[in-house]
């Protein structure tokens, strides 16, 4: 097997003299309240709908309307995020969300909330989503360099962050929909948005900015825009990656958006229940993600990414039969277990391609691809839920789940994962970055 290099980050080497930890805790802090909020409305949302309506094919709607933006703002909001700098544009992205989100419960407790309205706010409240993840997803090999931490190690953090707010969001939603209301809900969300932005701004740095040639800086938006294409039409390796994500988000995207709620309301009646599965598969993804930030730098990447892809799809055979509750959620957490160290590999790889001034506009197109069929996906999975059942739709999921993640062992372009660049993007030039 050939031996792999490892790659610490943006500045190889030990940690800076004097660097402060400061501010790279407190990214991962805003980062954990934030992504609660977030998966606090991934429950209050939908059970929502369905509590006020009974329609999956509503509920699909929802979902669509959720993840369309992630489509349009990755492609016109990665550049922006270069241009008005990583920082900014996190904070920017917090307020803006929670000001959205705050109008559901704001509505429907006073004048009323018509399906329409609920429509165009989860569609604008998701349209900074992908700008705002992007510049932090941009912003993290900085301030993980100057606090003289690996990016295997600062992705894995990252991600358990994440994996861990679907560890505690969900169950702490059911729990407060129970007591509190799923619109009152929602006002906590608001408020996380709140925190994070606060805490971003209050205890994140900006980096020094990449020097440019004045050629670059005097670039018009859709120059900017058509370097970070060119970028990613010319690189293969992270091409293939988003292909097969994004096929892969088509297909399990509308598991946790429609049909697991609809299969908790058909088989619970309760959210609490829905919470609770959800968290298991958080559980799950919390201990990957942590396991890869131990060993990630001496994983086999190519065999790690496909073996973990295939694996994740062990939930959807297991609900396809109409488990009981226990065998349902412990089969959501062994999906976890599988999914938790797929996204800090591939930012991981993503982070070592991409040079540093490109970060923004190519993160939120590789975002933008990847999320492109889940709107549909969500559509025609409310549908077929409605239709043919949720466990035959489920079992369908499975089955092409399979397939397509099997079929990468005999993808020649993923062995490039195993053999990281040399030289860290941000010393280089982007054209000279740029591979053949």
């Amino acid at each position: 097997m050939a031996t792999r290099a490892s790659y610490p980050g943006p500045d190889i080497g030990k940690r800076p003299p004097h660097a402060s930890r400061v501010p790279f805790y407190a990214f991962l802090v805003a980062n954990a309240v934030s992504l609660v909020g977030n998966n606090i409305t991934m429950v209050a949302v939908p059970w929502f709908v369905l509590v006020t309506t009974g329609s999956a094919a509503k509920t699909g709607m929802v979902g669509f309307f959720t993840a369309l933006p992630a489509v349009i703002s990755g492609i016109f909001g990665g550049t922006l995020v270069d241009r008005i700098g990583h920082r900014r544009m996190s904070i920017v992205a917090d307020l803006a969300s929670g000001a959205t989100v705050l109008l559901i419960p704001l509505l429907h407790n006073t004048v009323g909330l018509h399906f329409w309205q609920l429509l165009l706010i989860v569609f604008a409240s998701a349209l900074l989503d992908v700008p705002g993840n992007t510049a932090r997803y941009a912003l993290l090999p900085d301030v993980s360099a100057a606090a003289g931490v690996s990016l295997e190690r600062a992705n894995a953090a990252q991600q358990m962050i994440h994996r861990g707010g679907m560890l505690v969001g969900p169950a702490l939603a059911g729990v407060l929909i129970a007591w509190l209301g799923t619109s009152n809900v929602l006002l906590i969300d608001a408020a996380t948005f709140a925190f994070s932005a606060g805490l971003f701004f209050l205890a994140v740095a900006a980096p020094q900015p990449v020097a440019r040639e004045s050629k670059e800086a005097d670039e018009s938006y859709l120059s900017q825009l058509k370097t970070g294409l060119r970028y990613l039409r010319t690189d293969r390796l992270i091409r293939t990656i988003i292909v097969v994500v994004s096929i892969t988000n088509f297909l399990d995207a509308p598991v946790f958006a429609v049909l697991l709620p609809v299969y908790a309301q058909e088989t619970l009646g309760a959210a609490t229940g829905l919470g609770f599965m959800i968290a298991a598969f958080g559980a799950g993804a919390v201990l990957s993600a942590l396991a890869f930030g131990v060993m990630g730098s001496r994983l086999p990447r190519r065999l790690t990414f496909i073996t973990a892809f295939a694996a994740a799809s062990t939930p959807f055979w297991v609900l396809a039969a109409s488990p009981p509750y226990l065998v349902a959620a412990a089969s959501l957490f062994v999906g976890g277990l599988a999914a938790g160290s797929l996204n800090p590999l591939i930012l991981t790889v993503a982070q070592e391609r991409i040079p540093r001034e490109l970060r923004g506009r190519v993160f939120g197109l590789v975002m933008a691809v990847a999320f492109a069929a889940a709107p549909l996906g969500m559509l025609l999975a409310g549908y077929l839920a409605e239709t043919i059942s949720v466990t035959t739709t489920l079992l369908v999921v499975a089955i092409a789940y399979v397939v397509v993640t099997t079929a990468q062992y005999a993808n020649p372009v993923l062995r490039e994962m195993d053999h990281p660049p040399q030289v860290p993007p941000h010393q280089a030039r982007a054209d000279a970055a740029t591979p053949e």
